[in-house]
């Protein structure tokens, strides 16, 4: 039998065994890492996976639940402060719950220890104590430093701080010099002028002598001038004058030409500067009146006034007749404790930065109005009773005829004057009205102004059932008037008790109809200037009214809400009117489109009254006068002007035959419907 092999007899090769099966699970085991590796790596490029994990104890909501929005609100309370301390009241004996301070939920996020002290603290005090200690011991050092320089015998070291400079580590003082210029001095000689000297003796004889002498000749000389003069006689003085006239002529400075040159340069320039406004003026259309129907607005163009009279009021506007662009500002004072001087000024749009023609009264001027045939002679009527005529065309600050007593006279002031137009009279004449009761008629003769009554305006009762009422004396204070351009005999009278009276020249004893619709004064009454019959008034009441004179009673009737100033027709519609009140604003009414509220309502200015409006009667511009000495001039938007003709088949507007009749035709189609 073979010998055993004892368990030990192999170790080397046992331990080879061993050494080999550990090379081997390390080499597997470098094989998992390289491998786990590799997919860390392509992990890393991959995107992550989005996994919802949700708790097993979490509320299950349904998705309305989901979807509801809870609002949740903010406040400033800290959560962390107790609100339920108690404690102990010893006056009440009982336990009370502290209520919260206004403190308890501020947080302090930046706390800083400041260095600042009160100037009248006591660190303060010492702080101070200590510098002046300081700057003393300093002080000291000076004096000491300069005794000891003294001492050595250096007077000019003065003891001082070393003065530094801009940067006091490597600054360097430097300094150069540079030669001076040669100064050098010239002279010139001249020779001396020629010397005479002169001596006399005067007595005082001698000059006695010459002065008598001299006056002599100087009589003798005044002597041949006279008679020179008185033998050439009416001779010399034309020849004078025609010399004159030959040196106005030649002084081409002051002539008439250069006068009309530089007139027209300047409105030249005042378009150039203000270009953007007479655009405006010439092509503006309101766009956004296609968009809204009913509705037009008010484009402010230009403001006329001047320094003298800005604590006027405008009392009165006129355009004038013959040039659109022209128009007239009357200036007086409606308040009875500021009466004072009063202007004209007539301004165009071709230049509105200076007036063309001015002219002042001794009162204030109360209305008014250019002849419609001689475009040059303007009628006005002041606050003292006074009419005047001024003729624009003579450029002198004078009227070419007054009122006075001796030719007659109102005693009170004059509210209205209108030039008639009649083609048997002679002279020219004009009408006024007055708050004394009269209606006048003044006659332009050939050296003065003859006034000759035309009615007085009686009291009329308000009841006429009252025997008591119905004699009344005195006379009634006339406020305005206006005269039917159809009927020249038939006119309307405004008084300040509020009546409207329709009178005629033929029947100047009474009246013809009187009207009762206004209970405080008439400021306007106004034809109508297509429609024979229709006339519209306003009042300090707050109303404006339109009337047909065969009916006692308006045919309708606006409040505005403010004492209406003035009112006004517009020339290119017989439904359209424009009206101005004391709040500063413009309202526009076109009847034919809507009978109860205005098509513009517009505030114009800010801090006043509007006293008076006109229309243009070639372009659609209207002129509102306040009481501050301005006035505005506006451009009406295309739905304030709008006719609404009728069209044909293919949609073309077809204009109407005879316009007049058309708009008489729109007048009785609006009578007859508010009469129904």
């Amino acid at each position: 039998m073979p010998p055993k092999k004892p368990h030990n007899a192999s170790p080397v090769k046992g331990g080879k065994k061993k050494k080999d099966s550990d090379t081997d699970a390390s080499a597997h085991h470098h094989s998992h890492v390289a491998a786990a590796a590799i997919a860390d790596d392509e992990d890393f490029y991959r995107e992550p996976i989005k996994r919802t994990v949700r708790p097993e104890n979490q509320l299950q909501l349904p998705e309305e639940k989901l979807d509801e929005d809870i609002t949740r609100v903010l406040t400033a309370n800290d959560p962390n402060v107790p609100n339920n301390i108690t404690k102990y009241n010893y006056k009440e004996k009982a336990y009370k719950q502290d209520p919260e301070g206004p403190m308890d939920h501020l947080a302090f996020h930046l706390q800083l220890d400041g260095c600042s002290l009160h100037i009248e603290s006591e660190e303060a005090k010492a702080q101070k104590e200590m510098e002046a200690n300081k700057k003393a011991e300093l002080e000291q050092l000076k004096k000491n430093a300069a005794q000891e320089a003294f001492e050595a015998g250096e007077e000019d070291i003065e003891a001082e701080a070393p003065k530094t400079g801009k940067n006091q580590f490597n600054y360097s003082e430097r300094a150069a010099q540079t030669f001076n210029n040669v100064l050098r001095s010239r002279g010139v000689a001249t020779e001396p002028p020629p010397v005479v000297q002169f001596s006399a003796t005067v007595t005082q004889w001698d000059i006695v002598d010459t002065y008598m002498l001299d006056q002599k000749k100087s009589q003798q000389a005044e002597d041949e001038a006279k008679n020179a003069d008185k033998r050439k006689g009416h001779s010399a003085a034309a020849s004078n004058d025609e010399g004159q006239k030959k040196t106005k002529e030649n002084d081409m400075v002051h002539s008439q030409k250069m006068s009309n040159a530089l007139k027209i340069l300047e409105r030249m320039v005042n378009q150039n500067a203000e270009d953007e406004v007479f655009q405006d003026f010439k092509y503006w259309e309101d766009q956004s009146d296609e968009f809204r129907n009913n509705e037009g607005s008010l484009l402010p163009l230009w403001r006329f006034s001047t320094e003298k009279t800005n604590r006027k009021h405008v009392t009165a506007l006129c355009w004038n007749p013959a040039y659109p662009d022209l128009f007239a500002v009357g200036y007086g004072s409606y308040d009875f404790m500021r009466q004072g001087s009063g202007m004209v000024y007539c301004f165009s749009l071709k230049n509105t930065s200076h007036p063309e023609y001015l002219f002042s009264t001794e009162s204030g001027v109360m209305c008014l109005d250019f002849h419609p045939h001689y475009q040059s002679l303007l009628a006005v009527g002041c606050y003292d009773g006074t009419v005047m005529v001024f003729d624009v065309r003579q450029k002198i600050n004078r009227a070419i005829y007054s009122s006075s007593i001796r030719t007659g006279k109102h005693t009170d002031p004059v509210w209205q004057v209108h030039w008639q137009v009649e083609d048997m009279a002679k002279e020219l004449n004009f009408f006024s009205i007055s708050s004394d009761g009269h209606v006048a008629s003044w006659v332009m003769s050939k050296n003065e102004l003859k006034m000759e009554p035309v009615m007085q305006l009686k009291l009329v009762s308000s009841t006429r059932d009252d025997p008591e009422e119905v004699n009344l004396s005195g006379l009634a204070g006339g406020c305005c008037f206006d005269f039917n351009k159809y009927n020249e005999h038939l006119f309307i009278v405004g008084t300040e008790e509020g009546k409207i009276h329709k009178c005629s020249k033929a029947y100047s004893g009474q009246y013809l109809e009187t009207y009762q619709g206004h209970h405080m004064a008439v400021y306007t009454l106004r034809w109508n200037p297509f429609h024979p019959r229709v006339f519209i008034s306003c009042s300090a009441d707050w109303t404006v009214k339109v009337w047909d004179h065969n009916l006692p009673n308006p045919v309708l009737s606006f409040d505005l809400g403010c004492a209406v100033g003035d009112v006004a027709w517009a020339p290119y519609s017989s439904t359209v009117f424009a009206a101005v009140t004391s709040d500063g604003k413009v309202h526009v009414f076109d009847l034919s489109k809507n009978k109860h509220e205005p098509l513009c309502e517009q505030k114009v200015v800010k801090k006043s009254k509007l006293t008076h409006v006109c229309f243009n009667e070639k372009a659609y511009i209207v002129i509102v006068g306040d009481d501050r000495g301005g006035v505005t001039s506006l451009k009406l938007s295309p739905n304030l002007r709008k006719e609404d003709y009728e069209r044909n088949d293919e949609g073309e507007v077809v204009l109407p035959a005879d316009p007049v009749k058309f708009q008489v035709d729109k007048m009785d189609k609006l009578l007859s419907a508010a009469s129904n």
